[in-house]
């Protein structure tokens, strides 16, 4: 068993390099994940040495716990001052320093691209995924009848988009129920089963913000493209959450939000569109003509700070030191550091699928006669633990969501209390 003074002296983290935690966290974790290299994503999940230095490398607030990092996250401390810095230089003479930052995007893209697996001549930048999947919503040329099928279960946001189109163009919005959790191949049939000679597009998830459950994305696209369809998917909650190529997905549209599991600054995003349609998607606002094939007629979104864009950068480096497989690998330990002591009490339901390979670090818990959002009001109250209630006719339950500055202390503290809220039936008397 190592000892803390072990693992930082085998890993060069003692003396003058114990500065470097404090003050640029990713030399420090690039030489922490170097010391455990040998090992597998799953044991270092395990190892507190090694997580200990990620924590380090943000400026948070102890006195609460943030379990609700699936509406968005605090970004690590370099990225934060990369942001600062990249105002201030703005700053400077807004006309000449802005665009001269939003020049050196391109290098945010390419990395991007690099990382995620496409293109980058088929990447967007955005400003969250909602704004990169309304451009595909609202890009697509659909006729009155033409019909979108999508679930009950995706993001009402994007659900309000196609409830716009219906209203304004005449289309016709079919959303598919399923239960929760359940397989890959139920939700395969139901797309399948649900598609009629008028349907043009297939819009799903690649998990839900609801309960985390992950969809069979390449089949969906494939079927989609067989059958001469359109496939939009909604990867809110998927990069930088667990590893995957967006070009082993095969879908049309792809877009996501990066201050969610990638821990960029609010207000980022990107959409991938594959080549063959960046031409015949309209921009969500208008671009000139001599953009209508190139991937940047969707960032023409008039003036707007360049900063938050160019971090990205530094949010890409803490996420490749810490390693993809090994964050996943982390995320999953704390979700069923949680989910293994809860799952079995008969007044506990999970509505998530705990499953290897099926969830990470979003789950979603119910107990069964006591409201969801008065326990939700109870953990604030008396814990200063931040959660969401999903409520929903047919299910509710609190979502989940720790991220990789989560300590197992505080995991342990909301399973403490579920517990004993389980146990009595009701919430205690505080």
């Amino acid at each position: 068993m190592w000892s803390r003074r072990g693992f930082l002296r085998s890993a060069g983290l003692l003396g003058a390099a114990t500065v470097v935690t404090k003050v640029n966290g990713v030399d420090a974790i690039a030489e922490a994940a170097q010391s455990v290299a040998d090992r597998t994503p799953e044991e270092v999940a395990r190892n507190e040495f090694f997580w200990r230095e990620i924590q380090l490398g943000f400026t948070l607030d102890r006195t609460l716990t943030n379990l609700n990092n699936g509406n968005s996250c605090p970004t690590p401390r370099v990225v934060h001052e990369a942001l600062k810095r990249y105002l201030d230089f703005s700053n400077q003479l807004p006309v000449h320093y802005r665009g001269q930052l939003s020049r050196n995007i391109e290098t945010v893209r390419r990395r991007l691209a690099d990382e995620f697996g496409c293109d980058s001549e088929e990447l967007a930048i955005t400003r969250n995924s909602s704004e990169a999947l309304q451009i595909a919503q609202n890009g697509l040329d659909l006729e009155s009848g033409d019909e979108v099928i999508t679930t009950d279960q995706d993001y009402g946001r994007m659900r309000t988009t196609w409830d716009q189109r219906v209203r304004r163009d005449g289309i016709t919005l079919t959303q598919i129920p399923f239960p929760v959790p359940t397989t890959q191949d139920d939700l395969y049939t139901r797309f399948e089963q649900a598609i009629t000679p008028r349907t043009k597009v297939l819009h799903f998830c690649h998990i839900t913000n609801l309960t985390g459950q992950l969809f069979p994305v390449q089949r969906l696209s494939r079927l989609a493209r067989e059958r001469g369809i359109v496939s939009i998917c909604d990867g809110a909650h998927a990069v930088a959450h667990f590893p995957f190529k967006l070009r082993d997905l095969e879908c049309d549209y792809y877009g996501t939000s990066l201050h969610k599991w990638l821990l960029a600054p609010h207000g980022t995003g990107f959409l991938h569109v594959r080549r063959e349609n960046i031409e015949k998607t309209w921009p969500l606002q208008a671009a000139a003509r001599r953009l209508d094939n190139d991937i940047r007629k969707f960032e023409a979104i008039g003036t707007h700070p360049a900063a938050a864009k160019a971090a990205i950068a530094e949010a890409l480096v803490f996420h490749q030191a810490i390693g993809a497989e090994r964050k996943a690998a982390r995320l999953r330990y704390l979700t069923m550091r949680w989910a293994d002591r809860l799952k079995d009490h008969p007044r506990i339901t999970i509505h998530s699928s705990l499953e290897p390979g099926q969830t990470w670090a979003l789950a979603n818990v119910q107990i069964k006669g006591v409201d969801t959002r008065e326990i939700n009001s109870y953990m604030w109250d008396r814990f200063r633990i931040v959660l969401v209630p999903i409520v929903r006719d047919d299910y509710e339950g609190l979502r989940v969501t720790p991220n990789v500055y989560t300590r197992l202390q505080e995991i342990d503290t909301f399973a403490d209390a579920m517990l004993e809220i389980a146990d009595k039936g009701q919430l205690p008397t505080m």
